[in-house]
């Protein structure tokens, strides 16, 4: 299973790539759009797209509440939740109910049984850190798993066609977003940022993988140092265990900030 992702400046925009995708015959629990905001907010806009024919009998029951202020149903399949240091976030089916699980929003318990028993292969974990991103910029972002290399090229197409950004253009993205701050954090170790970059980069978005985050880090030291030795398999030779470290300190430290940030403004 591979997961194909397309990052909307409007969610007009999304929407119409929802659909097109639908009327290619992308399942509909391997497919979601996620918007910022609250049904309540979206209002009719979000709740006129169609869900698909195939969609599973009681599908709505099976999403339940998803806990943060509110409940937004259609169909069933719309839904709502808040993501720590993201906000609300309106999501589609049973795909979107598993990414906003692993973003941190806590799935009703029904859902919660739905989707774990349900198989999601290729669920995009190490993505969810971009997704946010996007929503908090107030973007919105399509999600499909493709079975195979020739479904998810087909995908990609769709995307395309409808002005998707992909989601390496917006890892650049959000790395430019950052770098400078942190090249200036950085300086004050008394290392190279031009020579530790690289290194430094991806201990941050180690730290930012969905499973790694709100733990303490000893339930995480052992995540981070397979990170680790996977980048001195990639680098031999090289010194990156330091920056690395460093990197994936500061990923935490920054991700609690969202955190933070959000909690004050909520």
């Amino acid at each position: 299973m591979e997961s194909v992702t397309g990052i909307f400046a409007t969610r007009e925009a999304a929407q119409q790539a929802y659909k097109k995708l639908q009327q290619c015959g992308t399942p509909a629990d391997k497919l979601t759009l996620l918007t910022p905001g609250s049904a309540d907010q979206i209002g009719k806009e979000v709740q006129s797209v169609p869900t698909d024919a195939s969609e599973q009998p009681g599908m709505g029951n099976a999403i339940g509440a998803l806990v943060g202020g509110g409940v937004g149903i259609t169909g069933g399949a719309l839904l709502m939740a808040l993501v720590p240091g993201v906000g609300p976030i309106t999501g589609l089916g049973l795909l979107g109910a598993a990414i906003l699980g692993a973003a941190g929003a806590t799935v009703g318990a029904t859902a919660g049984g739905k989707v774990e028993k349900s198989s999601y292969e290729g669920l995009p974990e190490d993505e969810i850190f971009l997704y946010e991103d996007a929503l908090r910029r107030g973007r919105s972002v399509v999600i499909a798993l493709a079975d195979d290399e020739n479904t998810a090229s087909r995908v990609r197409e769709v995307l395309k066609s409808e002005g998707a950004e992909s989601i390496d253009a917006a890892r650049e993205e959000w790395w430019t977003g950052l770098r400078f701050a942190e090249e200036n954090r950085y300086a004050k170790s008394g290392r190279s940022f031009s020579e530790d970059e690289e290194y430094f980069r991806l201990g941050f978005q180690a730290a930012m993988h969905a499973r790694n985050r709100c733990r303490e880090f000893d339930q995480v030291s052992a995540e981070m140092n397979a990170a680790l030795e996977d980048v001195q398999r990639r680098f031999p030779g090289k010194e990156v265990e330091a920056p690395f470290t460093r990197g994936y300190q500061r990923g935490r430290e920054h991700y609690q900030e969202l955190c933070d940030e959000g909690s004050k403004a909520a």
